[in-house]
Parts: structure tokens; sequence; C-alpha cells
């Protein structure tokens, strides 16, 4: 963490709102932010359910990586982890991470079908595949989209999930019960049921 109090005061000021954190970014990704960032609370109170001590924490498509930033704030007795397939959103969520001076924060540029679970505790998961069927409100039109890709991500992440052990912990956002394989139950919720806590038995 930071040692220079200026550095400290400025941290602090970014994370006082979602308006002072999306600061960080550039203004025309701003808008980004309604659709696609994880509000400030909802990554603390998220961070605050995975955040066992010396935990790997997943972020299953991280976009510009506001999750893991927000959670290494929060909660930084975990480490977090963000895979993106869109390069250019790592490099401005690695710009942020250096800005805020976060040292238990990395990013991955890949596909998540690339990545294997085991390497990873817990998880959180804003439903990133959505996009592939959303009518509006895509990122960009740099990647194809389909409905054969979203239940290919869908059905990848059920099968990661479902081959992690008892005790197993995922956060989800706008998520559907459908999207967790059997064995995980829901052990909270807030924010209107749109923030669920999920464990596995």
């Amino acid at each position: 963490m930071l040692s220079d109090p200026m550095a400290l005061l400025q941290q602090t000021t970014w994370f006082s709102s979602d308006y002072g954190f999306h600061t960080l970014y550039p203004q025309f990704l701003r808008p980004l932010s309604k659709n696609h960032w994880t509000p400030l609370q909802v990554a603390r109170r998220a961070a605050m359910f995975l955040a066992e001590k010396g935990a790997r924490i997943l972020d299953i498509g991280s976009g510009l990586g506001k999750f893991c930033l927000a959670a290494a704030y929060y909660s930084p007795q975990a480490s977090y982890y963000g895979i993106e397939q869109r390069k250019d959103l790592i490099e401005y969520a690695e710009i942020a991470r250096l800005r805020l001076g976060l040292n238990n924060v990395s990013f991955i540029h890949g596909n998540i079908t690339d990545l294997d679970f085991d390497q990873y505790d817990h998880f959180y998961f804003y439903n990133s595949f959505y996009e592939n069927i959303a009518p509006v409100g895509k990122i960009d039109e740099t990647i194809p989209y389909s409905v054969e890709r979203y239940n290919h991500y869908q059905y990848y992440m059920y099968r990661q999930l479902a081959k992690k052990p008892a005790g197993t912990r995922v956060a989800t956002y706008y998520g559907r019960d459908d999207q967790m394989p059997r064995g995980y139950h829901v052990g909270g919720s807030e924010f209107n049921d749109l923030l669920k806590y999920w464990v596995k038995e």
C-alpha cells in the first residue's frame, strides 16, 4: 500500500465516490460505467465476502478493472486477478492500478476459456457474457458477438466452478441462479438481490 501522505490523500479522494473513481479513466470510457462497472459499494461488500486472508480472487471479465481495484483497496488481505479479452481495457486498468499504488492486483489479457480456475480460490462475476446477447450497451465492436459465444462462455464457467472444492465462494452481480452449478447455495444477498453470495457445500 501507499506510504506517501499526499498519495494516500489522493487515493482516498478516488475512493470517496464512483464519480471520483471514474476520473482514473479517460473521459470517453466513462459512459461504460452505467452498464459495465461495479459500483464501489457493491465491490466493497463483495470483497468482504470473498477476501479470506491469502485468497486468490478472480474477476471473470474484468473490463477496466474497477472491481479488482476497489476490492484490493477495501480488503487488502487477499490478491485479486482480472481477466479481460480486450487488450486496450487491460492497459487502462493497469494505468489505474499504478496510479492507485495497489500491489495486490494483477490483470490478465486473455479469454476466459483459456484460463484454469484451479489457480484461484474464489470468484466475482458481473455477468460479463451478457453483452453477447444484449440488444444495446455493448462495450465496443472489436470482438464478435453471438448467442453461441454466450452459451460457450456460460458452459465453460459452469464446468470450471463445478470442479471447485467445497468452501469455494462466488459473488455474482446481476447474475442468474441457473448460471451456478449444483452444490452452490446462496448464503446471502444485498442490493435488492442483485448481489448474491454463493458458497459450495
